[in-house]
């Protein structure tokens, strides 16, 4: 969550108020404009402070043409509607609410089916805020795990975290606040996300896991799952090093299973201790609902769990935080139910559908290059053709911006910063008519793009708030 600070110089300014909110006449229903950054003295009518709010957010981007975000921005109303309902339900008061309670449960249940634990009675898991709680989660375990084994050398021993430089910023947090040390997979030529082998060279006895990411932020590729723990299992053979793998399927979770049956990498790999996914991402729901599984009891430690006596009934929990509404969780059994899988193979196939078209009529266009297509996540990365001097991405981007369109452009990290590339992320919700508009929309731009005399972005840095 980013940190704010107090005003400096806005402690003057009000909101102004238009005369027609008033309450009755335009005149009479006049108020005193209320202040922005310190609480108004006297309340304000309801259909004021509503237009006063509204109105400051139609500055907004419009959500359903962000193609930065990989989190749903469009739900059936019957969704909406529950959620509606249960906005109100504090989703830790198990006690007071057994029925969303049961939901939660529910939904683990269908994830470890899903996911293919080997037992999915004795797969344990629970809901989170989002993939990155789930991250901290999991990596909790896998810390204490390792603390257990090594309880002679640790707290001396530094423990260490291997993953792909390509991972989601909530794992350098993780790191960071777990006093863990990040051992960090660089990108090499054509390849933009972890190496098995170059990953199994970077463990050691301090290793409380590797991370592998099914469906990566920076280009929508699946790293190889199962070629890593095969590695790791060759690593044991000749070291006795028996390092855990985590699967960080924030997206890829829920769409891997439908489309991409034969591909193994959940708990059909003996290696994989854990996994998460964010259900307000490909798991259709809106923002914030996440999920963490364990393969079975042994994989989360069981002194991690607190058992708390509250409103009523004694309550196992693992988690960061603790109140947050249960809105989310319904809604995701709601989709689960609502669908099946067919009907998320058919929302997820259509998706993919679209990236890949509108990827390969991009390339057509020739001014660019594409560094994947959308057919493992549906989303895609490109660049400028080599022969194109007289706009960059950063450019791109801008011109996009001001129709609408939300298109991050960013360069990508060691060893491969001289690159700089688009990112699209298709989602349920931006279909093929939208995809028709913005290829229209992009199309319209190239012809004033090519008569720059150079690129114009000087900042990059500051040229995208992609850090994702």
């Amino acid at each position: 969550m980013a940190l704010h600070k107090g005003p400096e110089r806005h402690e003057a300014r009000t909101v102004s108020v238009n005369p027609f909110f008033g309450e009755a006449d335009p005149v009479g229903g006049m108020i005193e404009a209320p202040p922005t950054h310190r609480l108004p003295d006297a309340p304000l009518p309801p259909s004021t402070a509503y237009q006063l709010v509204h109105d400051e957010l139609m500055l907004d981007g419009n959500a359903r043409l962000n193609l930065a975000t990989f989190v749903t921005t469009w739900m059936e109303p019957q969704a909406g509607v529950l959620m509606a309902e249960c906005r109100d339900k504090n989703m830790i008061d198990k006690d007071e609410y057994p029925r969303t309670a049961e939901l939660e449960r529910r939904c683990v249940a269908m994830l470890a089916d899903l996911w293919n634990a080997p037992d999915p009675a004795a797969a344990v898991g629970c809901s989170t805020t989002g993939s990155s709680e789930a991250c901290m989660l999991a990596g909790m375990a896998l810390k204490r795990r390792w603390a257990k084994r090594n309880a002679g050398r640790y707290p001396g021993a530094r423990p260490n975290l291997v993953m792909g430089i390509n991972v989601q910023v909530c794992w350098d947090k993780f790191c960071n606040f777990w006093e863990v040390e990040a051992r960090l997979v660089p990108m090499e030529g054509e390849r933009f996300h972890l190496d098995p082998q170059a990953a199994v060279e970077l463990c050691d006895e301090n290793t409380i896991g590797v991370v592998g990411i099914l469906g990566s932020t920076f280009d929508g590729s699946y790293e190889p799952i199962a070629d890593l723990c095969t590695a790791l299992d060759a690593l044991q053979e000749r070291t006795g090093l028996d390092v855990p793998v985590h699967v960080d399927g924030a997206s890829g979770g829920m769409v891997a299973p439908f489309l991409d049956e034969d591909l193994v990498w959940d708990f059909r790999l003996p290696r994989v201790a854990s996994i998460n996914s964010s259900g307000h991402k490909y798991g259709l729901v809106y923002p914030g609902v996440g999920w963490a599984l364990w393969r079975d009891r042994e994989a989360l430690p069981e002194e991690l769990v607190f058992r708390v006596n509250y409103l009523g009934g004694e309550m196992p929990t693992f988690a960061l935080n603790f109140s947050r509404p249960g809105a989310q969780v319904v809604a995701q059994y709601y989709t689960f139910l609502r669908l099946g899988r067919e009907g998320f193979r058919a929302v997820q196939q259509s998706t993919r559908d679209v990236a890949r078209s509108l990827a390969d009529r991009i390339a057509a266009l020739g001014d660019f290059r594409l560094l994947t297509r959308g057919d493992q996540l549906p989303v895609f990365a490109l660049t400028t053709a080599d022969d194109v001097t007289s706009y960059d991405v950063f450019d791109v981007s801008r011109r996009l911006r001001e129709g609408g369109w939300l298109v991050p452009a960013y360069t990508f990290p060691p060893h491969r910063e001289d690159l700089s590339v688009l990112r699209i992320v298709c989602r349920n919700g931006f279909s093929h008519d939208l995809a028709d508009l913005f290829v229209d929309d992009l199309t319209r731009l190239l012809p004033e793009l090519r008569r720059q005399p150079h690129p114009l972005t000087r900042d990059k840095g500051a040229a995208t708030g992609f850090h994702h």
